[in-house]
């Protein structure tokens, strides 16, 4: 029984992964995620009671499964520089797709809610990348850099980006010339 709620969760937030992308957090209503599920009314609430249960439990699962094992990776001796190229191409490939962002939905939800969710999601967001640039400079790989500097340069570069592709046409230069630049700052 355990196995088929979950099962069904996952179709939910599948599901509303893209409801949430098209429409933004504000947009999205119980009833919008009952159409695309198919689910009675009481089938979804038996799951989650509103669209922000859903998009923090989206937000979670992303976090988790979609963006790449950097701790992992450093355990297995990865080199820094490996590492930083399969995480900055993932971040390429999501702002090339910008349908398939969140960002407008984040912005919305952040705006609205008062949830821990948003600061622990960053938060754990600067703990991955530090760690990637202390092993990097450990390691020789990297340049000995400001390393909160260089976090906040990856991080909100990126939101940025992700934020400005789904709002103007962007050019494929400038996601390219914000990678370089920061494989500069970090590679000798």
């Amino acid at each position: 029984m355990r196995f088929k709620r979950e099962l069904t969760r996952g179709r939910i937030l599948d599901a509303s992964y893209k409801l949430f992308a098209a429409k933004g957090f504000k947009q999205v209503t119980m009833k919008d995620v009952c159409d695309i599920t198919h689910m009675s009314r009481g089938g979804l609430y038996s799951h989650f009671p509103g669209t922000a249960s859903i998009f923090e439990a989206l937000l979670q699962q992303i976090s988790q499964e979609n963006f790449l094992d950097i701790e992992g990776e450093i355990d297995k001796g990865t080199p820094a520089t490996e590492i930083l190229n399969s995480a900055l191409a993932q971040m390429q490939k999501e702002i090339d797709h910008p349908e398939d962002s969140l960002s407008i939905a984040i912005f919305e939800y952040a705006q609205m809610n008062e949830s821990e969710v948003m600061i622990d999601l960053n938060r754990r967001a600067v703990d991955k990348w530090a760690a990637l640039i202390h092993y990097g400079i450990k390691t020789g790989e990297f340049k000995n850099v400001d390393v909160d500097e260089t976090v906040s340069l990856i991080l909100y570069s990126y939101q940025g980006l992700r934020m400005w592709s789904r709002i103007i046409p962007m050019k494929k230069k400038t996601p390219e010339q914000i990678i370089n630049h920061i494989k500069k700052q970090l590679i000798p």
